[in-house]
């Protein structure tokens, strides 16, 4: 997305008059860890902040970075303050995969304000970040995507010839859009992958049209996603849930979290 307008679900946190809208309309960011599963728009959100303020945009993936990468930054923001009176805003991917020392390294640049922190992960922030890191930001949870959104996302990137499939003359059929929206249970990014994949290794018939039918999406989006972990909430909540069912003498839902399980490799 290049705009707040094309930026797709989260309204409990981007709709009209909601706080995360209004702080980008009114360019006054302050520092954000962004909690959600993945594929539902914590990048893209990230790179919506960065097109709407006047500040400069460092993004860092926490699992390939380190404290000097950090002080570089930190080096360049403080400078960047001090001669233009402008914020430096830190995208981190995967923050969780910060040590201690690491996440503490961040807090002075924070209270000084030479750094706004934008703070993506998957994991529970409250039990993946330190306390005093938490407490200078605010934390936002994005959902999975519904399935509405998921439609819209599918019928912008077969319409979009610039950065989507839209050069590609496309048939795709109702119940292999349906299989599509299930499988990636919520997930962008699985959803535009196997679209991508089917769309791309897919002949066209003799008018030249794509025949994007009910194989095709099984092809190319062989295992439905589950949003599991194996020591995380996830993890805990369907354990939890598996457990409740037994006591409670309820044996389809026992079957049901324990196929769940399975499924996701337990």
């Amino acid at each position: 997305p290049r705009t707040l307008e094309e930026y797709i679900g989260q309204e409990h946190l981007l709709g009209p008059g909601k706080l995360l809208r209004r702080l980008l309309e009114s360019n006054r960011i302050v520092s954000l860890i962004l909690y959600g599963p993945p594929g539902v728009g914590k990048t893209g959100f990230a790179r919506l902040v960065a097109r709407r303020t006047k500040g400069r945009f460092v993004a860092m993936n926490a699992v390939t970075s380190g404290l000097a990468d950090l002080r570089k930054v930190f080096d360049e923001a403080t400078e960047n303050k001090r001669l233009y009176q402008q914020a430096t805003i830190l995208f981190l991917d995967e923050i969780h995969h910060f040590n201690k020392s690491q996440q503490d390294a961040l807090l002075p640049h924070l209270e000084q304000g030479s750094v706004i922190l934008v703070g993506a992960t998957t994991q529970n922030p409250f039990f993946a970040l330190n306390g005093a890191l938490l407490s200078r930001s605010r934390v936002c949870e994005l959902k999975p995507l519904e399935e509405k959104h998921l439609s819209q996302i599918v019928d912008n990137a077969l319409a979009d010839d610039q950065r989507g499939l839209g050069k590609y003359k496309v048939e795709l059929t109702a119940n292999a859009r349906q299989h599509l929206l299930k499988s990636c249970s919520g997930d962008a990014r699985t959803l535009l992958n196997a679209l991508e994949i089917g769309v791309l290794t897919t002949p066209p018939n003799d008018a030249g049209v794509i025949d994007f039918n009910l194989d095709v999406a099984q092809e190319s989006i062989q295992k439905r996603m589950i949003q599991y972990d194996s020591k995380g909430d996830q993890h805990y909540d369907t354990i939890s849930a598996f457990i409740k069912s037994v006591r409670g003498s309820d044996p389809d839902a026992a079957l049901y979290w324990l196929a769940k399980m399975l499924y996701a490799g337990e």
